[in-house]
């Protein structure tokens, strides 16, 4: 994949730069001939302005003798006086207004004349008789090599006398010009050959990248979510690369959260079967010792009778527990909440404890704030929760003990002097069917502290335990305060 992305990027890449080289390489000839021919008018324009000047103060000057320049002898004598200054050569002609030449070179060993003129040497000296500074390309056919004319006029006494016609080849411009190109051509060349290098090493650094992610979204395709692009630098792709780790992280996450909820599944049947299998078996030996005639006395029978009662209301409290958890569970199960004083739910339920507690001789010592607690719950709800962890420290604490129940701004706690649970079995507490205390006799359906803890959720509580063997247990509900300010405690 990795080849196959790199020789195509560099495709891409040589094909832009081939299209960049050809593009320059016209604009460079066309730009760089036209700034030459520029360049060559306004030398030819500067040129033949000065010597225009030049002619024009000899002419004023009266350098020359005769009537004036279109006569024949001051023609000969200027041409004369002009040659002697070595100021023209055959490529600078003087012509009147008729065409006729006052001064000029030889073409081929011929003297010109006004037939040699190309068809275009009329209009431009009308230009230059009008006091304008011309060019023309048209006098390359009569000078056999491309050619650039400009004409300057001449004056006398602020009038035009004549047209200068300075003449340059400019075959120069265009040697100069496939000189430019050539060197272009090879200063291209040889950064074409860097520019693809270049290339080859940017279509690898696109091209590595993207085949680990392309290799990490398969393997993530395929379950392994524990897959990563191992891109931690800053490269190409790398916020790509790192959204696609995050992804993964989610996926395992997920995946874990998923095994842990049909774990969870898995043992709540398991529990569940488990916890009706005792009274189901205890039913059927039951029935069946009744159908069958085992049982002979009245007082047998009794027994037998009191013994399926029993544990049809074992049953029952099951079913119960288990509607129970599941509607607290229900995000859609409402609460009756209200605004009412938590100590009053509170105080309920350690009246409810209490008589239990008698039996054993346990004292349930209540300290609550000396100011009311205001909360929005459900009263109901609230002293069952409270209750069952009341039960579970009444149950669980040795004779002739305390239990100490305590109400403050944030916090209520319940500290018992049982035997304590063991420090493996604290984050398991509050799951369904989870009892701690394996050793002590087990009464209920093992549901009451995951339905409190359900129960304390819905109300925006916190339900934790601190307990350590032999040290008792401490159960702690914690919600947030509000603060001067606003702010939440």
């Amino acid at each position: 994949m990795r080849n196959k992305l790199t020789l195509r990027l560099l495709t891409y890449f040589g094909a832009a730069l081939l299209t960049f080289a050809l593009i320059s390489g016209v604009l460079f000839q066309a730009l760089f001939t036209r700034h030459t021919v520029d360049a060559k008018r306004a030398d030819m324009l500067q040129r033949a302005t000065s010597l225009a000047q030049t002619l024009s103060d000899a002419l004023s000057g009266g350098e020359t003798t005769g009537r004036g320049m279109g006569g024949q002898g001051m023609g000969s004598g200027y041409g004369a006086f002009v040659r002697a200054l070595g100021l023209l050569d055959n490529n600078a002609w003087v012509v009147d207004e008729n065409l006729d030449f006052l001064i000029a070179g030889h073409f081929m060993g011929s003297p010109l004349t006004y037939a040699d003129l190309p068809a275009d040497a009329g209009a431009l000296v009308r230009q230059v008789f009008e006091g304008q500074t011309p060019f023309s390309e048209g006098f390359s056919t009569i000078l056999g090599t491309p050619t650039l004319t400009v004409g300057a006029p001449i004056m006398d006494n602020g009038k035009v006398a004549g047209a200068l016609l300075l003449h340059d080849s400019v075959a120069g411009v265009d040697a100069a010009s496939e000189a430019g190109f050539r060197i272009l051509l090879l200063s291209g060349a040889a950064a074409l050959v860097i520019a693809i290098f270049l290339s080859v090493l940017l279509s690898y650094a696109f091209a590595r990248p993207l085949e680990k992610m392309n290799a990490t979204v398969l393997r993530l395709a395929d379950g392994d979510y524990a897959a990563r692009t191992a891109i931690t630098r800053p490269e190409p792709f790398d916020r790509l690369a790192r959204a696609l780790d995050a992804l993964g992280q989610r996926l395992g996450d997920a995946k874990q959260a998923e095994e842990m909820q049909e774990q969870l599944r898995n043992d709540f049947l398991a529990n569940v079967s488990h916890e009706l299998r005792t009274p189901v078996t205890v039913l059927r030996g039951s029935l069946e010792a009744l159908c069958d005639g085992v049982v002979q006395t009245p007082e047998q029978e009794d027994a037998y009778h009191r013994q399926m009662l029993s544990e049809t209301r074992t049953l029952q409290r099951l079913v119960n527990d288990l509607m129970e958890l599941a509607r607290l569970q229900n995000a859609d199960f409402p609460m009756q909440k209200s605004m009412l004083s938590l100590a009053e739910p509170l105080t309920d339920a350690v009246r409810s404890a209490s008589q239990m507690a008698q039996g054993k001789n346990i004292r349930i010592h209540t300290t609550l704030s000396s100011e009311p607690i205001p909360f929005s719950g459900d009263y109901g709800r609230l002293r069952q929760m409270f209750l069952t962890v009341l039960d579970n420290a009444v149950k669980y604490s040795p004779e002739d003990t305390v239990v100490t129940v305590m109400l403050a701004p944030g916090e209520v706690s319940m500290r018992d002097q049982g035997p304590g649970i063991p420090s493996e079995e604290l984050p398991m507490l509050f799951d369904r069917f989870r009892r701690a205390r394996d050793a002590q006799p087990r009464e209920g359906s093992g549901l009451g502290l995951a339905i409190a803890r359900q129960i304390a959720q819905r109300h925006g509580m916190s339900i934790s335990v601190e307990s350590e063997p032999g040290q008792g247990s401490l159960f702690r509900f914690t919600w947030p305060i509000a603060l001067p300010g606003g702010a939440l405690a």
